[in-house]
């Protein structure tokens, strides 16, 4: 009965030898149904003559387990058939009970009177063994009742069959050892051979990497210029496969953090209150309105209705705001994505949204301004921000690279080179020293909100960075400009760039595996593919084919 607890860890060992050595798993004895004779003759291996068998209920140290039991019977007055038949037991019942036995030190009176309806070990922890390889956990129960005429109840007769019974048992165990010991020794050939096996693997895995970014390059060819329908893009997504993003975005202190960058949200007041012509009397929509900041600024500025929307629970706290600065009469929030609202308007005449992400299209919420754009804008009318560049530079911190990427190259003493894989494809966001650039910034993409369509949010470019410093190029850094530009006396432009005050965009970082040596004036060109996670919309995979080097980064 218990032969299951056994055979489940055995299968899984055979598969995983069979899965690595085309087969090796041949040699692990076979557990099927078509002999049952031989499955138990397997399991009786549990009785290694090598350790010797712990009583349940005292310290009595026995040479097998049906002696065991049978000391259990005479000494204790416990029949663990009739227990289990009492409680009608099946194999994760035997397990429990055994487990619990053990675990708690339960007697054997109590266990003997315990009634039929309580079952003091139906939780799970007690699948756990208490005794490591306990060999009664390894007996097939009922051919072991059997074999012992049920486990009579004692009296000197029984006792003496019993006896007889456990020797005959006893010698089949033996048996069974030396079986045992063989198979043992077979799978632990099999084992050598897996393990041989799992190194020639890791060597063609490393091979397929190779491959993967070669086959990479062939798909972003064939993918730049693609229609919308192909690309994955977020209106797309059910509710339930898009929770995690809105959930990030349901606590406060990252809508803190946002309002505490005074280099975003000052740009975004100061475009509207310096350009109230653009809002009187307007019709607003802010999509992905979070605590409703924009909201209230573009109700300042002059215009007559507003309307925010989000899927976050944000919402509710922004409701609260906007009733707490007397603005519900202008400012209406609605909880939802904007691909799935219903709007109280048409058409609305501005559309405002804080919708970059990092490298700014992370995140790739600017799908949904445009999604809104195209059905709710009236003719005439614009997005802001409207427009929005991306640059790239050279860096050179050699301290950094050597603390993230050489530090593999010897550990302790130790050579990890193979954990750079790892590494390397991983974009890292953080604030760059302005005085590692090395070179001059180039604009890669530029970006107009109220033309751009969705598959031009994929795209490639060549570049060019003139260096401005000899010295080793460790990293490609990224970074975004934004313009409040279209129908504006008063410009507004911000940037994320390291040269200014930093923002909690802070910059994209791409790290080389091996550091470029350039000169002063000379030209270090690339080119740089960016697309969508087809899994996954919201993150990005970046390459760059540069210096005889291809590299695809992942901004997840």
């Amino acid at each position: 009965m218990i032969i299951m607890y056994l055979s489940v860890l055995t299968d899984t060992f055979a598969d995983t030898v069979t899965d690595h050595d085309g087969g090796a798993g041949d040699d692990v004895p076979d557990l099927s149904d078509s002999d049952n004779e031989e499955q138990w003759q397997w399991m009786e291996e549990a009785n290694d003559n090598n350790f010797q068998v712990t009583c349940l209920f005292c310290d009595k140290m026995s040479n097998s387990v049906p002696e065991t039991l049978q000391h259990c019977l005479v000494e204790h007055q416990v029949n663990l058939v009739e227990v289990v038949k009492k409680h009608k037991l099946d194999d994760y019942g035997y397990i429990k009970m055994i487990n619990y036995i053990r675990t708690e030190k339960c007697s054997g009176q109590s266990l003997s009177t315990l009634p039929e309806c309580s079952i003091p070990w139906e939780s799970d922890e007690y699948m756990r063994p208490a005794l490591q390889d306990d060999p009664i956990l390894q007996i097939d129960l009922e051919e072991l009742c059997e074999g012992m005429g049920m486990l009579a109840e004692p009296s000197t007769g029984s006792q003496c069959e019993a006896s007889h019974s456990s020797d005959a048992l006893l010698q089949r165990a033996q048996a069974a050892e030396e079986r045992a010991q063989a198979a043992e020794e077979r799978a632990q050939a099999a084992e050598e051979r897996a393990q041989r096996t799992e190194e020639a693997l890791a060597r063609a895995m490393d091979d397929l990497h190779k491959l993967k970014l070669l086959a990479q390059g062939l798909v972003l060819n064939a993918d730049v210029g693609r229609g919308t329908g192909a690309l994955g893009a977020v209106a797309e997504l059910r509710e339930d496969e898009d929770e995690a993003y809105f959930s990030s975005y349901g606590h406060y202190s990252i809508h803190e953090e946002m309002l505490k960058d005074t280099v975003r949200t000052e740009s975004y007041r100061d475009f509207m209150y310096l350009n109230p012509e653009v809002f009187k009397d307007k019709v607003v929509l802010d999509v992905g309105c979070g605590t409703g900041i924009l909201s209230m600024f573009a109700a300042r500025a002059g215009a007559k209705m507003v309307i925010g929307v989000d899927q976050s629970e944000i919402i509710y706290q922004a409701m609260d705001i906007v009733r707490s600065n007397q603005l519900q009469d202008r400012v209406t929030l609605i909880k939802g994505r904007i691909e799935e609202v219903k709007l109280p308007v048409e058409k609305v005449d501005i559309i405002i949204s804080e919708w970059m992400g990092y490298f700014l299209l992370f995140e790739s919420m600017l799908d949904s301004v445009l999604y809104a754009r195209d059905l709710y804008l009236a003719e005439g009318g614009s997005v802001y921000p409207d427009r929005c560049t991306i640059s790239l530079a050279a860096v050179g911190d050699t301290e950094k690279h050597q603390g993230r990427i050489a530090f593999w190259d010897d550990v302790y003493g130790f050579k990890m080179a193979c954990m750079k894989r790892a590494v390397v494809p991983e974009a890292v966001v953080q604030v760059l020293k302005p005085d590692t650039l090395i070179s001059k910034p180039a604009v890669i993409q530029g970006i107009d909100c109220n033309a751009v369509c969705l598959s031009e949010l994929e795209f490639a470019s060549d570049f060019c960075l003139k260096i401005t410093e000899s010295t080793d190029c460790t990293a490609i850094v990224g970074y975004f400009d934004i313009f409040f530009d279209r129908d504006c006396g008063n410009k507004v432009v911000f940037s994320t760039g390291p040269q200014v005050t930093k923002t909690h965009w802070k910059q994209t970082v791409f790290l080389l595996e091996n550091p470029i040596p350039v000169q002063a004036g000379e030209e270090l060109q690339g080119r740089i593919t960016v697309r969508k996670n087809k899994k996954d919309p919201r993150s990005l995979f970046i390459t760059f084919d540069l210096h005889d080097m291809k590299q695809t980064y992942s901004l997840q």
